[in-house]
């Protein structure tokens, strides 16, 4: 990988849906020259997929918060099937080292949402709750 393959991938991450011939010309390529190196990005698995931005509070996510879990059984299986029905509000979930077992970064509509996903929650897990108010 040298520099021009770093600059497509930063390319990539500003917009993914960029042209081959603009993405080409932003790193002193031509189009299709740019289209074979992404190519070769993503057989290598350098490049994993692409993904959208989206604004939650304009599609009615308002509360954002991160909860370090601690898992209450020896088995993380049932907290993990729990987090994977609540797709709508799990927006990752990181298993860390450090303070508590996973991270778990969460949107919900209101504080009320946020309040029955927890009390659900602690049937699986303890948790720290950090409720996100401004993006720094």
């Amino acid at each position: 990988m040298d520099q021009t393959d770093k600059r497509i991938i930063e390319e990539l991450g500003l917009n993914s849906r960029i042209t081959m011939k603009e993405l080409g010309e932003r790193v002193h390529l031509t189009g299709p020259a740019a289209a074979t190196r992404v190519e070769k990005l993503e057989d290598q698995g350098i490049i994993e997929g692409y993904g959208v931005q989206v604004n939650h509070a304009k599609m009615g996510c308002y509360t954002y918060a991160f909860l370090n879990i601690y898992i209450k059984e020896t088995s993380h299986q049932p907290y993990l099937a729990f987090t994977r029905e609540k797709k709508g509000y799990v927006l990752n979930n990181y298993k860390i080292s450090g303070d508590g077992c996973y991270l778990l970064e969460s949107r919900f509509p209101s504080n009320e949402a946020l309040n029955e996903f927890l009390v659900e929650l602690n049937e699986y897990a303890n948790y720290k709750l950090s409720i996100v108010l401004d993006k720094a």
